[in-house]
């Protein structure tokens, strides 16, 4: 299991924009304007992102869109992928 690590800005010295909240099968989480989805839930420490229909994890491998290893549900759309979507304040991930 992966542990959270995620890089702090140093009292507000204006490394990163200011965090915004999206819900991953309804609990609250930490993300930052300009991260993926993928990059969001990897820095929860989210390792499973789907499961096959014969109960295999999945998770990214790419990172660029081609694999569809990391397909979650985005806001209700099925099958989006995490890799290539931007996290907004509010949005709902739910993982299967």
């Amino acid at each position: 299991m992966l542990k959270t690590l995620r890089i702090q800005p140093n009292g507000g010295d204006g490394l990163r924009p200011a965090p915004v909240t999206i819900f991953v099968n309804g609990a609250p989480t930490t993300a930052y304007p300009g991260e993926t989805v993928a990059t969001a839930l990897l820095a929860a420490g989210s390792a499973r992102f789907r499961t096959t229909a014969r109960g295999a994890p999945r998770a990214p491998v790419c990172n660029m869109g081609v694999c569809f290893e990391c397909a979650v549900t985005v806001d209700g759309r099925p099958g989006t992928r995490s890799c290539m979507t931007l996290v907004a304040d509010g949005m709902r991930i739910e993982r299967s």
